[in-house]
């Protein structure tokens, strides 16, 4: 089954990496505080928005759909493990089972379009959508956490095509112990892990001028 063509930046430009490295920035001094959840998802949404209204510096590799499953990639790990960004790929058709995350989450979408459907429990402990799927367009956010519901569904929206959505959590999520609930109320519990096993080079940043060239040049030499 051939796998859809991925949406991408303008081809010949390199990825404007900056933009992901003053995201990740601002996001280790916004949690640096440990501010209350509220204002650390309303801010960070904002954050997140300002990333994903920008569509020219995620690297190729990193957005590329998979034919059997959706791909989630892992752009950077905070060392103190506070938090992680990832970007999900969305092949035509591909969806999540309904899932938690037990720590705090952001959404933001980059590409295409995706659904998010909202799930909770009935009086049978059966999981049931609790209201209409929230469709994400390029630019929108939106937060999960425990506190203010952490059980969702997410699938691709568009028929025929790749969408891409980044997300921030509240840990290193691909080493988190998960849980999916199947609509009978029975648990299975997971760890995701990552699609890719190398990270973007976030810091690799162009030198100052020729006085810094010819330092590095000078510092390069045998």
């Amino acid at each position: 089954m051939p796998t859809a063509p991925s949406p991408t930046a303008p081809v010949n430009t390199p990825p404007n990496t900056a933009r992901l490295r003053h995201f990740v920035q601002q996001i280790a001094a916004l949690l640096e505080p440990r501010p209350a959840e509220p204002d650390l998802l309303a801010r960070g949404s904002a954050l997140l928005a300002d990333l994903v209204s920008h569509d020219d510096w995620l690297p190729p590799e990193y957005a590329q759909p998979d034919p059997e499953r959706y791909q989630q990639y892992l752009l950077h790990a905070d060392a103190l493990g506070r938090f992680s960004v990832v970007s999900f790929v969305w092949g035509p058709g591909k969806a999540t089972p309904i899932h938690d995350h037990t720590v705090w989450g952001l959404v933001g979408m980059l590409r295409g379009a995706e659904l998010s459907q909202a799930y909770g429990q009935d009086g049978d402990g059966r999981w049931q959508p609790r209201g209409a799927p929230h469709r994400l367009q390029p630019g929108d956010t939106e937060a999960v956490s425990p506190t203010i519901g952490d059980v969702h569904r997410v699938s691709n929206a568009l028929a025929g095509e790749t969408s891409i959505s980044i997300h921030v959590y509240g840990a290193n999520i691909g080493a988190v112990q998960r849980s999916v609930y199947r609509e009978d109320g029975s648990v299975r519990p997971f760890v995701s892990g990552y699609s890719n096993a190398t990270l973007p080079n976030l810091w690799n940043q162009p030198l100052a001028g020729p006085a810094s060239h010819t330092a590095s040049s000078a510092c390069a030499a045998p």
